[in-house]
């Protein structure tokens, strides 16, 4: 889905560096899953130099590089080997994710590994596992739960040394300017990772992307890009602004101390709203644009904790920019100390940067 493709939070290769994991099986998964991508990767210059390849995956693949350069230069984000190979994965996804949450709650259920901390997903590398775990979740009472797939994962910089994280075929062929956006929030990912707050993380990485992305299209792209950005972006905040409307309203019910039969019924005529103020959007504004069918199709509970992790604190990550002077290199020395300040600290000063009618 869209909004998947712009998020990509997996960091399941930092588990690859780590030992002691209970959860045998999985670890087991992950080597194997993530080194099965690692030797399918080529550097992107025998890609090139191979005539043998489609001419629109050459071109892509140029493209690709400017934005990396770009990245470096303009961004100030890191210069490594990541996003300097390709592999192609036969697959539409890199991993799927497995999240849940209880049934009156917008809390995602936590799995803690070594280096990675807490995090509010499972990520598979093979569709038919993650399948079975969620099988195995939808088994406890009261819990939802919802698999969707990922087409990158940020490794956070530390398997460098086995090549980075590579371009992949499930996002390649991307927009110009979602294929930017992802390459810059996957790299983002490399200069700040707080262990156990992966909303920070995430909305930390959103706001970079948005900025880089709007940045390279002004500088770099051309004017069909910039267009077609446009109306992506338009439909995005369309998304965003319908999604949470509700988030906000179950959130609230939730919380309410009515009767768990009252907040069941208050939740189902929610989602009836909201699926119908979907429909309107989309004859209406987006003239049948279909992209969001199966988000809305199948959201949950679930569905909406994993939104409010790229989204909740986006717009404070982008004051702080402002703050900053629009300079990244300021930017993200002042994201890296709020990093080491404890969570609810790290919250507090982050939310200073809002303008005071928005606190």
């Amino acid at each position: 889905m869209a909004w998947a493709g712009l998020a990509s939070l997996m960091a399941v290769g930092a588990v690859l560096l780590s030992t002691g994991c209970a959860n045998v099986s999985y670890l087991a998964q992950s080597v194997s899953g993530h080194m099965q991508l690692v030797s399918a990767a080529k550097p992107v210059q025998q890609w090139l130099d191979d005539p043998s390849q489609p001419a629109e995956l050459r071109q892509r693949l140029a493209l690709s590089q400017r934005m990396r350069d770009f990245a470096v230069q303009e961004l100030k984000l890191p210069d490594n080997r990541s996003y300097r190979a390709y592999a192609d994965l036969k697959r539409p996804a890199a991993v799927w994710n497995v999240v849940a949450a209880p049934e009156l709650s917008l809390s995602l259920k936590t799995w803690c590994f070594p280096v990675m901390g807490c995090v509010g997903y499972r990520g598979y590398f093979q569709r038919e596992r993650a399948d079975a775990f969620a099988q195995g979740l939808q088994q406890e009472p009261g819990l939802e739960v919802s698999v969707y797939g990922v087409p990158a994962y940020s490794t956070l910089g530390l398997t460098n040394w086995l090549g980075g994280d590579p371009l992949l075929n499930t996002f390649i062929r991307y927009p110009e300017g979602e294929l930017a956006r992802l390459i810059f929030h996957e790299l983002t990912h490399q200069v700040v990772y707080v262990k156990d707050d992966t909303m920070f993380n995430e909305s930390f990485a959103t706001a970079v992307e948005r900025l880089g992305a709007q940045r390279w299209l002004a500088t770099q792209g051309s004017a069909a890009a910039r267009d077609e950005f446009v109306a992506l972006e338009r439909r995005r905040e369309d998304f965003r602004a319908l999604t949470m409307r509700y988030r906000q309203r179950l959130d609230r019910l939730y919380r309410s101390d009515a009767s768990a039969e009252a907040k069941r019924a208050g939740k189902a005529a929610l989602m009836a709203e909201l699926r119908a103020d979907y429909a309107a959007l989309k004859a209406g504004t987006w003239g049948g644009y279909a992209g969001y069918d199966g988000w809305f199709a199948r959201a949950n509970n679930a569905s909406f904790g994993v939104l409010a992790a790229y989204n909740e604190l986006t717009p404070q990550f982008e004051a702080l920019f402002e703050r900053e002077g629009r300079d990244f290199e300021r930017f993200y020395a002042a994201v890296r100390a709020m990093a080491s300040l404890p969570r609810d600290e790290r919250r507090a000063t982050l939310k200073q940067n809002l303008p005071p009618e928005t606190h």
